[in-house]
């Protein structure tokens, strides 16, 4: 075991495959283990061991472990590791992907995904709740519309209007609404208010982060950027100084346009959707607001947004406001400021340009 030097690990629920090399990258090991076996095969590598696993559900728990016992831990994204699979789609198996992951940890410019702490997984964790529940409450409402709709009855698209409106269609004897069919709109009903309760609930967790998290009250002061934005964007990301720049960190988001350049020609497209979904999904729909409010306001940023959303719709707008939100956050994270709007970047001079 003191010769190996890098690990491939391939994660699974019961089973965890190893591939194992040494310095000059010949195999040691490629081997499966039961779960509880995994730590002590680990124990007997050498400190400072890198060993990496492919990110999926359980990944950062086996990091931390890791790094506890004094091996240099390392988690990449999947979409990463498939390109080095030898066997390509056909040839996929634990230990093939294992392997995979190991030559891919060898790469001097692979990109790694950070290990996210207990505290980082725990606020995550109420953020992943919240988005289950409002899936499950906007079913519940659209529920409540058809069975409406089979009697006849059609209100406003909007849930305000309809809570308005059902007290009155459940009481109103006139409707062709069954005595039975009355129950069970009820029954809905009570699933709905149940289930705002218990998204006001993670409100009040995610509200109490940003309060006691600096990190977060300084991302909340942006324009279009909210207590759940704010939150999300620090539990997810952790340390901002694992970007270079903020262009990294937009790229990193999914909020950089796809390219297809070729010869000298550059062919941009839409955006990569690359990296955390549900990070990106915020910082847009946040810079919406901002979009459709920016005629209100006379800072530079909000006059560059208003004349882009004339020139190229409010979407496009959007976009480019979540990207720009997204390099401001670096900014501000690495270099411990606070948001200015009246803020004018200047490109710093360099030696030719400041002799000319």
């Amino acid at each position: 075991m003191s010769e190996i030097t890098r690990v491939g690990v391939d994660l699974a629920k019961a089973v965890i495959q190893v591939n194992a090399v040494d310095a000059c990258g010949k195999l040691v090991t490629n081997r499966q283990l039961n779960r509880d076996k995994f730590l002590p095969l680990c124990s007997q590598l050498p400190p400072g061991c890198l060993v990496a696993m492919e990110a999926c559900g359980g990944a950062h728990h086996w990091a931390r472990k890791l790094e506890a016992m004094g091996l240099n831990a390392k988690i990449i994204a999947a979409h990463l590791v498939a390109p080095y699979r030898l066997q390509g789609k056909a040839g996929k198996n634990d230990a093939n992907d294992a392997a995979a992951v190991c030559e891919a940890a060898s790469r001097p410019n692979m990109r790694f995904v950070p290990v996210k702490t207990t505290v980082q997984q725990g606020i995550l964790s109420v953020h992943r709740l919240r988005e289950g529940l409002k899936e499950e409450r906007t079913a519940s409402i659209n529920r409540i519309r058809g069975m409406l709709t089979e009697f006849g009855l059609v209100a406003s698209k909007s849930p305000e209007k309809l809570r308005e409106k059902l007290t009155e269609m459940l009481e109103d004897a006139s409707n062709d609404l069954s005595g039975l069919a009355r129950l069970v709109i009820q029954e809905a009903y009570h699933q709905w208010n149940d289930l705002d309760k218990r998204i006001g609930w993670c409100d009040e967790r995610i509200s109490a982060h940003v309060k006691d998290d600096a990190q977060a009250k300084t991302a909340k002061e942006l324009m279009g950027v909210g207590s759940v934005t704010a939150s999300a964007v620090v539990a997810t990301v952790g340390n901002f100084h694992q970007f270079k720049n903020g262009a990294q960190f937009g790229a990193w988001l999914g909020l950089t346009p796809r390219q297809n350049s070729s010869g000298g020609k550059t062919s941009l497209g839409g955006i990569t959707k690359r990296g955390d979904m549900y990070l990106r999904m915020l910082l847009i729909q946040g810079a919406k607001s901002a979009v459709v409010t920016a005629h209100m306001r006379s800072d530079p940023i909000s006059k560059w947004l208003y004349q882009l959303r004339e020139k190229s719709g409010w979407q496009k707008a959007a976009v480019a406001m979540a990207n720009k939100n997204a390099r401001i956050l670096w900014a501000m994270m690495t270099k411990g400021c606070h948001f200015d709007p009246l803020h004018m970047s200047v490109k710093p001079v360099g030696p030719e340009t400041a002799t000319t």
